[in-house]
């Protein structure tokens, strides 16, 4: 059976597990590539995150969706269109309204088992709307801690992936601008922690809340992120442009 109809076939059992389950998971796995296979066939991308990553996702095997409609979809239509020689295999396990926490308890199902060679990770815009609610629980510290356990056990299982760490981002709109002051003070600490985090773990970190803040000096905020958290089709493109732009740095065959 030839790698692509497996990976096919592995989809498809994940689709129709996810059924059951929101978290999108399958049993069987494709075969881990350390990183001396960067470049050749098989490589395999995976998109964590919340819903920006989601993208309204199918759980099941209808592949006009299984992307989701964000970044993740842009960025593995593009790859998969300029690359198909190389086979390579996307998967998008993002879960709308995830924080660190929920991406913890699900990690092995829907990270580990996968045995990605590259890992996207875009989260905390939840954890820093559940603190400005007033969930104490939910601290700097306590974001740190869970993030970087999710580091330390992806690099004890996979020695070899790649982490990419995605900066959360808001812009003061919609729900957000009524109460922006409150929303920075709980986001700054949490995209000092990722930087920090992308640093320690040789992560390639993508600082969208920059890219994003070049940005409204061609278009207004609410051009580029509608309610303050979501990304209008022209955020998810300047995502997508930018992803490949800062991973390219490092993994040359992304572009």
């Amino acid at each position: 059976m030839s790698l692509r109809r497996e990976f096919l076939r592995q989809a498809a059992v994940g689709g129709a597990a996810t059924i059951l389950s929101p978290a999108f998971s399958s049993a069987e796995v494709l075969p881990a590539t350390d990183a001396s296979a960067i470049g050749k066939t098989g490589y395999t991308f995976l998109f964590q995150g919340d819903s920006i990553t989601d993208g309204n996702r199918t759980r099941n095997t209808d592949w006009n969706h299984v992307m989701g409609h964000g970044f993740a979809y842009l960025i593995s239509s593009r790859l998969w269109f300029d690359h198909p020689e190389k086979e390579f295999h996307f998967f998008n396990r993002g879960v709308s309204g995830n924080k660190i926490t929920d991406l913890a308890a699900r990690w092995q199902t829907d990270t580990l088992d996968l045995k990605p060679n590259l890992i996207n990770i875009l989260v905390g815009v939840n954890d820093t709307e559940a603190a400005v609610k007033g969930k104490k629980e939910n601290t700097p510290l306590s974001f740190e801690t869970d993030y970087r356990s999710v580091l330390e056990k992806t690099k004890l299982a996979l020695p070899d992936v790649q982490l990419v760490l995605g900066i959360p981002f808001l812009f003061p709109v919609g729900r957000v601008k009524d109460k922006w002051e409150e929303y920075q003070n709980e986001l700054r600490p949490r995209q000092e922690i990722v930087r920090k985090l992308a640093n320690e773990f040789n992560a390639i970190e993508i600082d969208f809340q920059s890219e994003f803040d070049k940005a409204i000096k061609k278009a207004p905020a609410d051009y580029w992120i509608w309610d303050g958290i979501h990304p209008m089709p022209a955020g998810h493109e300047l995502m997508a442009r930018f992803w490949i732009k800062e991973v390219q740095k490092k993994i040359k065959f992304v572009k």
